[in-house]
């Protein structure tokens, strides 16, 4: 998607060309997967390959389509741990079918953090999300997830197959139900980046750290 501004007058213009300037860097994203061994979690598969994405030159900045839900009201706030999730995990593990653009996210952490604790799981939704509300990427959470150079086990556009009968598919789906609900929050809404806390990519250097979650290191601007 554009802006489709051009029409409103030079002022609009110069608004815009700001914008895309300012989502430049942004570009530079990177994500990656790693598994880690969780004390009490059941024993998962590995999580997929490392990213290297390079950075662009220049970024369309788009107006979000998806609302961002309120946070869920509850009359003790839920602490976004391994041993804190558990309860809410166990309840969202049935319900009603994730939609295509849920299921994305769901599919993201299911190949990015399912040997990660939960918390590290729901910090991985939350990217999807926050960068789908970021307006520096695409409005829709399967448009961020296949958006080309971010994600390693996206391949052309599409997803490997998911072992749906697995309890880490169990898991991904819950953690994306938790996620959407705002039953717990993980990240603050301006957290767009990770990566394996193996790797230093340069980008990372730019970018202010926020904290290290299982194998992965999370970053705002």
């Amino acid at each position: 998607m554009t802006l489709r501004t051009w029409a409103r007058g030079a002022s609009a213009l110069v608004a815009a060309c700001m914008l895309t300037i300012g989502g430049a860097s942004a570009a530079a994203a990177q994500v990656s997967t790693a598994s880690a061994t969780v004390a009490a979690a059941p024993t998962l598969p590995p999580t997929g390959n490392i990213l290297s994405a390079p950075p662009s030159t220049s970024t369309t900045i788009t107006p979000a389509v998806i609302a961002k839900a309120p946070a869920a009201a509850t009359a003790a706030p839920v602490v976004a741990t391994h041993t804190g999730l558990w309860p809410l995990v166990w309840a969202n593990m049935s319900g009603a079918l994730l939609d295509e653009e849920l299921s994305c996210i769901a599919t993201a952490v299911y190949f990015e953090a399912r040997g990660e604790p939960f918390d590290g799981q729901l910090a991985v939704a939350e990217v999807v999300m926050n960068r789908a509300y970021s307006g520096r990427y695409p409005p829709s959470y399967c448009a961020v997830v296949k958006q080309p150079w971010q994600f390693s086990f996206v391949r052309g556009g599409r997803f490997p197959p998911v072992n749906t009968s697995s309890a880490s598919w169990a898991y991904a789906q819950a953690i994306t139900r938790i996620a959407k609900q705002r039953l717990a929050d993980k990240l603050p809404d301006d957290v767009l980046w990770y990566h394996a806390d193996y790797v230093a990519p340069v980008w990372g250097r730019r970018l202010s750290r926020v904290e290290k979650i299982g194998a992965h290191i999370f970053y705002r601007a």
